[in-house]
């Protein structure tokens, strides 16, 4: 009999089976998906944290301001030991003033953490899924949050989750909520709230390798308005909550118009112009007036911000631990580094699940 469960082998889930086979315990890792990887895949791979905690503070003002503190302190320590597992770096820096962390390539992310939750044993077992909480074993859940499931979407974040653009792992399905509040575990603040991204409307063809590259990152840059002409004014670096708002109008279309003359304008490592001829190439109704440039875009949910609210040692109710996007209240009113959160509370819930430390 394993001595851990895990639900879910995505960041957070290998991370938790990771740490589990360090600590010498033998994890089982039940993953409902053809490989590993859920989300983690689909990113840039880059894992930060803001470089001052009074930043992190005011970017997510309604987040648990503990679990918060545990993330900063400890993920500078996490990352070295990701890296100790072999997982390839490709930069240390994330082009951004505000956060520091490091780019990982994902495929080679997913490969080291598979590695190592395995140790020559076959601990991540594929296409295989935890439907009840077992009475032999403590749980870590790591299931993905439910970005992928229109149905609670629409129960819990917006009217429009038929017409929003799935940039979510498929597993992600709401399976790690479903058993955390089966088994007694609350819902956490925030449980409307989601990252998303604003892309390319269709008809444009999107494939899982473009989500990082086809996201239209210039609200900054540019008049946003719904399909009534109403329109709105991003107030965050992010821009996490113009495609809030955008995935709560109709159809989940937001209309971006940009000035010929900000077209050059940097957003990090790519110009507005960039992103314009991307949604363009891939389809998107792209319209050239003049002095003017118009984007149809749609939003792009990624994950959930609101889960299973937990406590310090990640734990929901006893026995059952959970992190990743299952788990709530970290980024809550703004954005944080979802894979950084997966790395911290990972390795914090397989610890604690197995009665040792956080």
């Amino acid at each position: 009999m394993p001595d851990l469960v895990v639900a879910g082998a995505g960041m957070a889930g290998l991370v938790a089976a990771a740490e589990a086979r360090r600590l010498g315990a033998q994890p089982l890792v039940l993953e409902k998906l053809a490989e590993p990887g859920g989300s983690m895949r689909l990113s840039s791979g880059v894992i930060w944290r803001h470089r001052e905690f009074d930043g992190f503070r005011a970017d997510c003002p309604v987040g648990d301001e503990r679990l918060q503190a545990r993330l900063f302190q400890r993920l500078d320590g996490d990352l070295r030991w990701l890296e100790a597992l072999g997982a390839p770096v490709t930069e240390r820096a994330t082009s951004n003033p505000l956060t520091t962390g490091v780019r990982f390539d994902p495929k080679g992310l997913t490969a080291a953490l598979v590695a190592a939750a395995n140790a020559g044993e076959s601990a991540v077992r594929c296409d295989a899924e935890l439907t009840d909480l077992p009475d032999d074993a403590p749980v870590v859940l790591a299931t993905g949050g439910f970005g992928a499931n229109r149905e609670l979407l629409r129960e819990h974040v917006t009217a429009e989750a038929d017409h929003v653009f799935i940039r979510a792992a498929p597993g992600g399905t709401g399976d790690g909520l479903r058993l955390g509040v089966a088994a007694g575990g609350e819902v956490s603040r925030g449980i409307d709230e989601v990252y998303a991204r604003l892309m390319p409307a269709p008809p444009a063809q999107i494939e899982p390798p473009d989500l990082v590259d086809l996201s239209q990152l210039y609200a900054t840059h540019a008049t946003v308005t719904n399909e009534r002409g109403e329109g709105y004014r991003t107030h965050t670096w992010s821009e996490i909550d113009v495609a809030q708002w955008a995935a709560r109008q109709p159809r989940a279309r937001a209309w971006l118009r940009v000035e010929r003359g900000r077209l050059a304008e940097r957003v990090r490592e790519r110009s507005v112009g960039d992103m314009v001829d991307a949604a363009e190439a891939a389809g998107a109704p792209v319209r050239r007036d003049g002095d003017d440039v118009t984007v149809e875009t749609v939003a792009g949910i990624t994950t959930t911000l609101g889960g299973l609210a937990i406590d310090t040692h990640a734990e929901v109710v006893p026995g059952v631990c959970c992190c990743g996007a299952d788990a709530g209240g970290i980024a809550t009113g703004g954005y944080a580094s979802g894979l950084a959160a997966a790395l911290v509370f990972g390795r914090i819930a397989a610890r604690a699940a197995l009665g040792e430390t956080p």
